[in-house]
């Protein structure tokens, strides 16, 4: 293999494989006897560079369209033509023949692979096992790498076990010498899953620098990184689905009768992920870590109105997302696949430029869904069934746009939209585009129009269209251009940043606690960040809430948290597992998939809501993914989820 010259490690990444890391196609594959190949792999520090980054190769990519979870919720979806492998899970698509985005074993969806991250886990099973042979590396050096792979394995298992809750555990890979049954391992108990990854990351904890600051290894981990994922692991650990399941799991065993999961209720497990958020906010804070706010040069069009607060709420909510390595992220994937390749989420979601003439373009095809629009706030901080001034029950309803909505909505007599995007907050704006609305982007303001035949509305009846009549803005950088590819503006997709630490502190606290003054801080820096009121603001208002005083029971502000979480982390990635670490999907993902008419090219044709999709999901089946069935042959000890 031709060795690459390389500053920056996003670049290392791209390396898909290594010399002997790669050479086993299954996960229960023992390690070929290639000692002397290995060697020379780890004879020098710049292939062991190379070895170290085929481990960071295999992080899942949350910004391919192909590979993203987001479709796999009610938060987006596609035409039919362009479906996409997460709106095929959603419509009930998946089997045990061919699992749709599974992790276990090799996948390929439309073409672009998701490799089995048992072949992640041995990459850095065999790294970590021989980085001490490299010579011309300090052994400080060396412990350093050591723990990004021992905390990239952790994080792998993690992210199995989201996806299947008991997971075999690979610690170490197999000899040469293992014999049949040593090859076919057994799926752990969930406490035990958890455990061990917890410990691995802790393990990895001790070496770790406690934040990288060199623009050339940003992306590599470092101790904030393995306290922030600790956090999102131990709430997982903590929720519903995993943390006394008796209703799902209770008779979930392996072939000699041992339980997968604990059944019995243990609160405790929230004071763990409580701790954990807790501790990773404080090192966040030491490390200058804090929430994005827009300090850039504002563009000419709204050089005036960025002197209007929820404008520039915005601007926060928007850049956050998009600007590279702002002060907010934490972890970001240096792999994006928003790097002009059409199969980015961020290039499916680009509103084409009607004044473009190149032939090459971003067209649109990914929508976020009615549901979605409906998730955000008012302007008041309240849902949108909980406000009393807004028109819940006419939200599909025409009025004409107002002074208060000129920012975000074009204003003119003859200018009618539904309630349901008048008075909304400014996450709302920044996130999803609509007919009449405003999108700032190409270096200009542009008013939307939405309507089949018009410059941003579906043309003809091709399948490059957004079927549901909405825009999504949030994963797109307002620089990039819906022109060409190569006029995309990059950014590294964030994997975990601080608005979800102060989310996740937030809900565990609630459920160890109960409601407290610390619950309500830690949502409202993420709320006034985005120019939403204090939720003793909205909720104490007894002229605007219709529950007053909802975020003072357990109950009231668990329903306030989660909401908060639906909409401050829209669109990357989350929902779709949090749904079911609540034990929620009945309630959300059993529902057609609404938008307007977008081959109505009138007024009143298009504000028609119709049903643009199904979703179909089966309790408790559908909560873990299946295990496919050629592997169930091939290992005798694996116990298939319930319902395969």
């Amino acid at each position: 293999m031709k060795i690459l010259k390389m500053k920056k490690l996003y670049i290392l990444f791209a390396i898909i494989s290594t010399v002997g890391l790669n050479s086993c196609d299954k996960y229960l594959d023992i390690v070929p006897d290639k000692s002397q190949e290995i060697e020379l792999m780890f004879e020098r520090k710049e292939a062991a560079y190379r070895a170290l980054a085929t481990c960071y190769h295999y992080l899942p990519q949350e910004d391919g369209v192909y590979s993203t979870s987001a479709f796999a919720s009610d938060e987006l979806t596609t035409p039919i033509a362009k479906e996409t492998p997460g709106v095929e899970l959603m419509r009930g698509k998946q089997s045990v023949d061919n699992p749709i985005m599974g992790l276990w074993d090799d996948t390929y969806p439309y073409g672009r692979s998701q490799e089995s991250l048992y072949k992640a886990i041995r990459a850095c099973n065999i790294f970590i096992e021989n980085i001490d042979l490299v010579k011309d590396m300090k052994t400080a050096e060396k412990e350093s790498w050591k723990s990004e792979a021992i905390f990239l394995k952790a994080y792998y298992h993690f992210l199995l076990f989201r996806q299947y809750g008991p997971i075999p555990i690979i610690d170490v890979n197999l000899p040469i010498t293992a014999g049949v049954q040593e090859v076919r391992i057994k799926r752990k108990p969930v406490d035990e899953v958890v455990e061990y990854i917890v410990s691995t990351i802790d393990k990895s904890i001790t070496n770790l620098p406690t934040r990288v600051t060199s623009s050339n290894d940003f992306g590599r981990i470092d101790k904030l990184i393995a306290y922030s994922i600790k956090s999102r692991v131990l709430l997982y650990a903590a929720s519903p689905l995993f943390n006394g399941n008796a209703t799902f799991y209770d008779t979930f065993k392996d072939k000699d009768g041992v339980k997968f999961f604990n059944t019995t209720y243990d609160k405790e497990k929230w004071k763990k992920a409580l701790d954990a958020a807790d501790i990773a906010l404080k090192l966040a804070d030491a490390n200058n870590i804090k929430l994005y706010e827009f300090s850039g040069v504002v563009p000419t069009f709204d050089t005036l109105d960025i002197k209007q607060p929820e404008v520039k709420a915005l601007y926060n909510y928007r850049y956050m997302f998009t600007e590279r390595w702002n002060s907010e992220l934490i972890w970001g994937n240096s792999n994006p696949v928003t790097n002009g390749q059409w199969w980015s989420l961020q290039a499916a979601s680009m509103m084409i430029n009607p004044d473009a003439s190149a032939n090459e373009g971003a067209w649109q095809w990914t929508s976020p869904t009615i549901q979605a629009a409906e998730a955000y706030y008012t302007k008041n901080g309240l849902p949108i069934d909980e406000d009393l001034t807004f028109k819940y029950t006419t939200r599909y309803s025409l009025a004409r746009v107002t002074d208060a909505d000129k920012y975000h909505a074009q204003t003119g007599s003859t200018i009618m939209i539904p309630n349901l995007h008048l008075g909304r907050e400014p996450r709302f704006y920044a996130s999803i585009g609509f007919d009449k609305g405003i999108y700032r982007t190409w270096g200009q303001k542009w008013n939307l129009l939405m309507k089949k035949g018009e410059a941003h509305g579906r043309r003809g009846n091709t399948n490059d269209y957004v079927i549901t009549g909405y825009v999504l803005k949030k994963v797109c950088h307002p620089n990039s251009e819906g022109s060409a590819y190569n006029k995309l503006v990059t950014y590294p997709w964030p994997i975990i940043r601080l608005a979800e630490l102060y989310l996740n502190y937030a809900e565990a606290y609630n459920e160890y606690y109960g409601p407290d003054q610390k619950v309500y801080d830690a949502l409202n820096k993420v709320r006034i960040r985005s120019g939403v009121p204090t939720v003793e603001a909205a909720w104490e208002n007894e002229t605007i809430a219709k529950t007053p005083n909802k975020h003072k029971s357990t109950e009231g502000l668990r329903e306030i948290i989660k909401q908060e979480r639906r909409i401050e982390m829209a669109f990357e990635g989350h929902r779709n597992f949090d749904v079911r670490r609540w034990k929620e999907a009945d309630k959300y993902f059993n529902i057609p998939v609404t938008g307007w008419s977008v081959d109505g090219s009138t007024t009143n044709t298009f504000y028609t809501v119709k049903t643009v999709g199904q979703r179909s999901f089966i309790t408790p089946r559908d909560y873990l993914h299946p295990i496919k069935y050629s592997e169930m042959i091939l290992n005798s000890n694996l116990a298939q989820s319930p319902g395969w």
